[in-house]
């Protein structure tokens, strides 16, 4: 674990931090492999994934759902519509705002892919039991909601 030589209470936040963060790579890149022959990036099957279960939305709103910027939400919908997987439209009364939408293609590509998806996240949490996997939630909640202040 840590080298780092400081007090007991920072070297156990640290070491718990590098396990937390070793974890979650882990099991994002045992989830996430199948995405590399579908030629979508995580955060591009996040928003793919958002709008299949959540319907369109705006850009700020899909940045929210996939804890990334917005400035990188943009450039990532660039590349799903012009993969024609996801369409920009604006509104009529409003034309400030615009709502993303996932075209058929799209929608054909999530439906297709989620299932897989789905099995490799269970498969990834084989290794804990219901009660692990429960108790591992509600530290992870925690832990986030101890963040916001």
């Amino acid at each position: 674990m840590t080298k780092y030589k400081g007090t007991e209470e920072e070297v156990e936040a640290l070491n718990t931090y590098i396990k937390l963060m070793r974890a979650a790579k882990s099991v994002t890149d045992a989830a996430h492999s199948h995405l590399t022959k579908h030629r979508l990036t995580d955060t591009q099957f996040g928003v793919l994934e958002t709008l299949y279960h959540l319907g369109g939305m705006c850009q700020r709103e899909l940045a929210e759902k996939n804890l990334t910027s917005t400035a990188n939400i943009t450039t990532v919908i660039d590349n799903l519509e012009k993969r024609k997987l996801v369409e920009r439209v604006r509104n009529e009364t409003d034309r400030r705002y615009i709502t993303v939408s996932l075209t058929e293609s799209g929608k054909e590509l999530i439906a297709g892919i989620f299932p897989e998806h789905v099995k490799f996240i269970v498969r990834s949490f084989k290794a804990l039991d219901k009660q692990e996997k429960e108790n591992l939630g509600e530290i992870c909640k925690k832990l986030g909601k101890s963040q916001r202040g």
